[in-house]
């Protein structure tokens, strides 16, 4: 199968992130938590639902399945546009950007917070009990709108993120090519 890397084309407008899809079965396989119960905090008249999604809007070197009709190949994204991309959405102003199954625009979802994780055990996902790689793009999202929160969060209908982007292809490698083979062998240590 074929395996694409994608990148952000730099000469292009239109390129990154313009949106963060909350969805049922997300492509890099990484579920969010649901940041439920607010802090403790005197004085406060009635503690409510912090209602904060946390969880990976991109991991690097994951293996992304994709089909177009009859052709099904892989695509994946570096540690380095990661973090490019990471930077380009807040510059394009798109943290209020969401949609339901990359079908609905939603309103009421913000980005409130978002970062690279640079080490894993001394990051806030270790603190969370999330597993992710080094390089990968977490995002925290805030959902102020009511029925999104009672109807797909609560209820376990969405259980991750998944990005809407424009992007270029960089490399077009086979499954044999030894680059596929060292990135398939990441993952699997990483899934372990």
């Amino acid at each position: 199968m074929e395996v694409i890397e994608l990148i952000l084309d730099e000469s292009e407008d239109a390129t990154g992130v313009f949106a963060i899809s909350i969805v049922e079965d997300p492509a890099i396989e990484s579920n969010f938590i649901a940041l439920s119960k607010a802090d403790k905090v005197e004085l406060a008249e009635i503690d409510t639902e912090k209602r904060i999604l946390m969880g990976a809007a991109l991991i690097p070197n994951k293996m992304i399945y994709r089909r177009d009709g009859d052709n099904k190949y892989n695509v994946f994204f570096s540690k380095n546009t990661i973090r490019k991309v990471s930077e380009l959405f807040f510059k394009n102003h798109a943290q209020s950007e969401s949609t339901l199954e990359h079908e609905m625009k939603l309103q009421g979802l913000t980005v409130v917070e978002s970062w690279i994780v640079e080490d894993s055990a001394k990051d806030k996902t270790a603190v969370h009990n999330l597993s992710v790689p080094v390089g990968s793009w977490m995002v925290s999202v805030k959902v102020d709108n009511d029925e999104v929160w009672r109807e797909f969060v609560k209820t376990g209908k969405v259980k991750g993120f998944s990005i809407e982007g424009y992007f270029a292809d960089k490399t077009k490698l086979s499954a044999h090519d030894p680059e596929v083979k060292t990135l398939e062998q990441i993952k699997d240590i990483l899934t372990k």
